[in-house]
C-alpha cells in the first residue's frame, strides 16, 4: 500500500492488494441491540432559521396522531430545542451504559444533549469529532425500543454532523427545509448536493413561512415575496412536499413545550415518506 493512501477511495494500481479494498469497513454504527427502527428520516437544511426543528416536531407530531411510534433524535448537539418544545426535561432513565429516551405527553420518544445537561442553557464547547461521537451514542446507546419513524433533527449546514449523520446511520430519506428567500434557496442547494453526493435519497422539499394569513379576510399574505423554489423543484425533479405558514400561534405552543397541542396538517409531506 502507498505512503499516502487514505484507505478509503485508492484506486492506485499500487494499492490493488490493500486489505482495505479486498474487505472494506462499514461506518455504520451499530443499532441498539434492544431498538427496532424501521425507517430513519432526517430534517436538514442549508442554513439556520428556516424553522428546521418546528418542521421536525410538527413532523412527528402528526405521525404520532396517524398511530405510527415516533422518536426524535435532536443532533443539533450545540443548538438544541425539541426538548423545549414538547415540555420534556429529563430522559427515561439509564441502564448501565444504555440511555432510556425521555417521552412528551403523548408518547413520541425524544434524545437530545440538553436532556443530558445539568442546565438547558449550558454551552456544548466542543469539536466536531466529540460532537460527531454523541450522535453515534444517540444511536447505537440509547434504547429506542419500537419505533416506525425515528426523525433527526439535524444542525443547519453541511458539516461534521451531518457527515456523521448520513455516514453512520442507515438513513432512508431526507426532507429539505427552506424559506422562499432567494439567499435560503441558493443555500439548501448545498444540502441537496451534499445529500446527492452521500447518495440519501431526498424525499421532498419543504417550505416554511410561505405566507402568513390575515386575520380579518383570510387572505395569503406573502411576506418575503413570492417564492421561486417551486421553479428550482421542477428542475430538480423534486416534489415541493409542503408550504407552511408563518403562525404566532406556533411561537406561542413551542414556547409553553405544548407542541403536541398544535394542530398541523402535514399529509401532503408525509405521503413521501416510505412505508
Amino acid at each position: 500500500m502507498a505512503k499516502d493512501c487514505n484507505n478509503t477511495s485508492c484506486s492506485r494500481e499500487s494499492c490493488e492488494g490493500c486489505p482495505s479494498r479486498a474487505n472494506p469497513q462499514s461506518l455504520k454504527a451499530p443499532m441498539n441491540a434492544e431498538s427496532r427502527i424501521r425507517h430513519v428520516i432526517g430534517i436538514i437544511s442549508g442554513k439556520g432559521g428556516v424553522g428546521k426543528s418546528s418542521v421536525t416536531a410538527m413532523l412527528a407530531v402528526w405521525l404520532k396522531k396517524q398511530g405510527f411510534r415516533v422518536g426524535i433524535l435532536d443532533a443539533d448537539i450545540t443548538g438544541p430545542s425539541i426538548p423545549r418544545m414538547f415540555g420534556v426535561s429529563d430522559l427515561g432513565g439509564v441502564i448501565g451504559q444504555t440511555m432510556l429516551p425521555g417521552e412528551t405527553a403523548q408518547g413520541i420518544k425524544v434524545v437530545s444533549i440538553n436532556l443530558v445537561l445539568e442546565q438547558e442553557d449550558q454551552p456544548v464547547l466542543w469539536r466536531g469529532p466529540v460532537i460527531g461521537g454523541v450522535v453515534r451514542q444517540f444511536w447505537s446507546d440509547v434504547c429506542w425500543g419500537e419505533l416506525d419513524y425515528l426523525l433527526i433533527d439535524m444542525p443547519p449546514g453541511t458539516g461534521d454532523v451531518a457527515l456523521t449523520v448520513f455516514q453512520s446511520l442507515p438513513v432512508d430519506g431526507v426532507y429539505l427545509v427552506a424559506s422562499p428567500q432567494s439567499l435560503v434557496e441558493m443555500v439548501v442547494k448545498k444540502a441537496y448536493h451534499m445529500a446527492q453526493l452521500m447518495k440519501i435519497p431526498v424525499l421532498g422539499v419543504i417550505e416554511n413561512f410561505s405566507y402568513v394569513t390575515c386575520p380579518g379576510c383570510g387572505e395569503k399574505i406573502r411576506l418575503f415575496g413570492e417564492s421561486r423554489l417551486g421553479e428550482w423543484c421542477e428542475e430538480t425533479g423534486l416534489p415541493l412536499a409542503a408550504s407552511l405558514p408563518l403562525d404566532p400561534a406556533l411561537s406561542a405552543y413551542a414556547d409553553s413545550g405544548q407542541m403536541e397541542a398544535y394542530e398541523a396538517d402535514l399529509s401532503d409531506a408525509a405521503r413521501f415518506l416510505p412505508r
